[in-house]
């Protein structure tokens, strides 16, 4: 359990539909409890009418068209499944996007097997990591790069699904600061059950300083180590799939690098963001995540160390 400690504490606790955070996961909450409550009345009814006739074997003959059937056989479960299909209606409108204009608005773009997140129109560049303003509405618009992924978020809303070539909208609000899981709920791949990401809700004066930050090209290496990373970082593969701006140019493969020690995980969430998880990814991502499109990187000791310094250099 302590090994999955940093993990927990960068990701929040395992998300459930039922701990509605946000008012249309509370909606679609709603909805669940009240068709269990349903499911569970009709199941005790039915064990009661079940023992009742089971006592009255051989003693009761039940005569076609008798009323009894007609009631409890085709007009209550009629009833129910009307009454059941108002409310889903019901519910999947409340959890549509509107013509309310929203606070901002997020592309976010999934591929095999992470996350691609932007902030103004792409100015801002981030990865397997949203940040709202908490009690505010933001747009999320959903695509993918290449098969069918699916966007969701248990604790603040449903799932949609990200298509190729077509754009889907959903609106997204935390009604409570923290931190909520996100995962792919549609099967993509072979990585598809470690495809996560992570929802930060915060304060608006927090947000804001947030995205300012991650408006800024990438610091200068604090330090010689980090410098000399810089150049391992440049003079290697990583170079032909990540960009960090104001070093390289907008490479569309990998996830973009720019403020990557900000982030809370890495490997789309499913490793905690420190030096040890850092090093192992870089040398050889497939021991730990079969089928991402990362190869290792065949680095000395010492080019590791320096390239460490640098990525942990910028926040």
């Amino acid at each position: 359990m302590r090994a999955w400690g940093p993990l927990v504490a960068a990701v929040g606790e395992n998300p459930s539909a039922l701990r509605a955070r946000g008012p249309a996961a509370a909606e679609i909450a709603a909805l669940w409890w009240l068709m269990l409550g349903l499911a569970a009345a009709v199941y005790a009814v039915t064990i009661v009418l079940l023992a009742v006739a089971s006592r009255r074997a051989g003693r009761y003959t039940l005569r076609p068209g008798h009323g009894f059937v007609v009631v409890c056989g085709v007009a209550v479960p009629a009833v129910i499944l009307v009454v059941l299909m108002v409310l889903t209606i019901r519910t999947g409108v409340a959890t549509l996007a509107t013509d309310d204009e929203p606070a901002l608005t997020v592309q976010v773009e999934g591929r095999q097997f992470w996350w691609d997140v932007r902030y103004d129109d792409g100015a801002v560049v981030t990865a397997n990591e949203l940040h709202l303003p908490v009690g505010e509405q933001v747009e999320v618009e959903l695509t993918s790069d290449d098969v069918v992924h699916s966007f969701w978020v248990p604790q603040l809303h449903g799932k949609l699904d990200m298509i190729p070539g077509r754009v889907n909208r959903l609106l997204l609000q935390a009604d409570e600061p923290g931190v909520y899981r996100g995962i792919c709920g549609e099967f993509c791949g072979i990585q598809h059950a470690r495809m996560h990401f992570v929802v930060v809700a915060e304060p608006r004066e927090q947000f804001d300083a947030w995205l300012e930050g991650q408006r800024a090209e990438a610091a200068e290496p604090a330090g010689d180590l980090a410098a000399e990373g810089r150049e391992v970082f440049l003079g290697t593969s990583c170079v032909a799939c990540h960009a960090i701006r104001g070093e390289t140019g907008p490479n569309a493969i990998g996830p973009d690098l720019t403020h990557l020690a900000s982030r809370r995980t890495i490997a789309a969430g499913m490793l905690a963001n420190n030096r040890g998880n850092l090093a192992g990814w870089i040398l050889d991502p497939q021991s730990q995540k079969q089928g991402a499109r990362m190869p290792p990187t065949n680095l000395e000791g010492p080019q590791l160390q320096a390239l460490l310094a640098y990525l942990e250099s910028l926040e």
